[in-house]
């Protein structure tokens, strides 16, 4: 998952993360809130204070962002075997990845944001404003879908 996660930082080796957790977010806007939560009881309990503030603010964008342009509308809905939106949060000694896994092949697009007749789409300027470097790829193999992450230098 973390292979295209490149943007001229130094390599991060995913054998080498100290902390992993990952929850399932329903279809639903309390899934924002849920994410929220989720994320600020485990950066507690990995004692990440110091960028506290931005990952909670950015894993809420990343969140509904997905809610919002990637999941498919409720009545041409598919069943599926598992959750649609899965949260991801990595830490290494001094970084923190974010990940959002959403079922669409679609990329995402950051709009202008002084462009004032825009009702929405500011979301991911400011993932990029918060965070150190943001991206996504498609998935491959069994997983279908997207990964939109977010990296915090610690």
């Amino acid at each position: 998952m973390l292979q295209p996660l490149r943007q001229g930082l130094p390599p991060l080796d995913p054998a080498a993360v100290s902390d992993l957790a990952s929850c399932a977010l329903p279809a639903r806007h309390e899934a924002v809130r849920e994410a929220r939560r989720f994320t600020r009881g485990t950066l507690g309990r990995w004692e990440v204070g110091d960028r506290f503030d931005d990952v909670c603010l950015v894993v809420s964008e990343l969140v509904t962002n997905a809610l919002r342009h990637a999941l498919p509308a409720p009545a041409s809905r598919l069943p599926e075997p598992g959750p649609l939106v899965r949260l991801h949060l990595m830490r290494w000694t001094d970084r923190l990845v974010c990940a959002v896994r959403d079922p669409s092949h679609d990329s995402p697009v950051a709009r202008d944001p002084d462009d004032c007749s825009a009702e929405s789409g500011r979301g991911l300027f400011l993932v990029d404003s918060f965070s150190d470097g943001w991206g996504w790829h498609p998935l491959a193999g069994t997983l279908n879908g997207k990964v939109v992450w977010a990296l915090f230098r610690l």
